[in-house]
């Protein structure tokens, strides 16, 4: 018999080249007359909302702020809040990656209900209400347009996270079109960013994990398979860009029903210390904590080899686990990502306080197919190093 689970995402979903401008009416409709909008400037410099900003300009006073920088701070959050409040607007729009997406769902909630940001952190602890809230994604990875969750950095390092269905967003929008200039680099480390949601979600020891989140997960990892090394190698192919899109969504669903584990809890010091991409960073350690994690999730890992890798064929479940992560690493090579911590510049002398932070990451630990403690965490960190 399944166990007792709970499944929620966004309500609403719009896909298809040209979707985000064409939405003007609706997301008008649904956030009010006057829309603060989150994105960054670099986004913003580049033109890559202006279509979808022109149309809904044309139907609603837009509030833009476009202060938000890799790994969002407290600060930012706050600026937004303080900008949408001035403005006295009535809905979030949310433009860009993970991150302009974070600060826009906690805006959301901050100027819907006037809770104290220190009492939402946490699982299930944001109760909301929230202002109507909307994303669109820029970038094939972080899939937090269908994710309740918010993650802002405090202290300059250590990151901390918002739980809550509260945030999940009214409508999500996934316009291929607007991921056609990402360069490379940065395709590459959110595709895998994504395919780290899914490889986690499957494998989660989370009592929520549930088969319409596996049954998700092996389709963005079909996806994603298919699709990464051509949208890194051609970043004008439209399909392979709605394929990545679209993948990144389907992982997103999945770990937001049955929760990441070790890899972002490893990841999360390489972004708050040294500011590694956050995409960077899980596929620097995706190796290291598979190979931690194979005794306890061979046959997971098995199960999942031939849908990213079709030539994956028999073998025990071991032997298949070990060439799913060795396949996993020859895949970032081939995208041209850095192998190790030493080549993004991370003194080996760091691991020690990085492991130390990693164990601050409870509600991701809790999920890991077999437990972590602090020596396995500087164990994995040698590895990766």
């Amino acid at each position: 018999m399944t166990p007792a689970f709970a499944f929620n995402t966004t309500p609403g979903l719009r896909f298809g080249s040209g979707a985000a401008p064409a939405a003007a009416e609706e997301l008008a409709a649904r956030l009010g007359p006057r829309i603060l909008v989150v994105t960054d400037a670099g986004l913003r410099a580049a033109g890559v909302p202006t279509p979808t900003l022109e149309a809904l300009g044309r139907l609603a006073t837009l509030v833009i702020f476009d202060a938000v920088e890799a790994d969002p701070s407290r600060d930012t959050l706050m600026a937004a809040v303080a900008a949408g409040r001035d403005g006295s607007v009535t809905g979030i729009l949310g433009i860009g990656g993970g991150s302009p997406m974070d600060v826009a769902k906690l805006s959301a909630l901050l100027l819907g209900s006037g809770e104290d940001l220190d009492t939402a952190w946490g699982v299930g602890q944001a109760r909301g209400p929230r202002l109507p809230l909307a994303l669109v994604p820029t970038t094939a990875g972080t899939g937090s347009e269908v994710t309740p969750v918010s993650i802002i950095t405090l202290g300059g390092e250590e990151k901390r996270g918002v739980v809550s269905p509260v945030i999940l967003p009214d409508i999500a929008v996934l316009d291929p079109d607007l991921t056609l200039g990402l360069p490379p680099a940065a395709t590459a480390a959110t595709g895998i960013d994504a395919m780290v949601h899914a490889i986690e979600g499957y494998t989660s020891r989370s009592p929520n994990n549930n088969p319409i989140s596996r049954m998700l997960a092996v389709e963005a990892l079909k996806t994603l398979g298919a699709n990464i090394e051509r949208a890194v190698q051609d970043g004008s192919d439209t399909a392979a860009r709605a394929g990545m899109l679209l993948g990144a969504m389907l992982a997103g669903q999945a770990f937001a029903n049955s929760p990441v584990a070790a890899v972002h809890a490893l990841a999360y010091p390489l972004g708050g210390t040294f500011h590694i991409p956050h995409g960077l960073s899980n596929a620097l350690v995706l190796g290291p904590v598979m190979r931690f994690n194979a005794p306890e999730a061979a046959r997971a890992y098995a199960d999942l080899a031939p849908h990213v890798f079709p030539d994956i064929g028999g073998g025990g479940s071991q032997d298949r686990a070990q060439r799913f992560i060795d396949a996993l690493g020859d895949l970032s090579a081939r995208l041209g990502l850095p192998p190790r911590l030493r080549d993004v510049n991370i003194p080996k002398e760091a691991l020690p306080k990085m492991a130390k932070a990693a164990m601050l990451q409870t509600r991701l630990l809790v999920n890991n197919p077999r437990e972590v403690a602090q020596a396995d965490a500087l164990a994995i960190y040698e590895a990766a190093w």
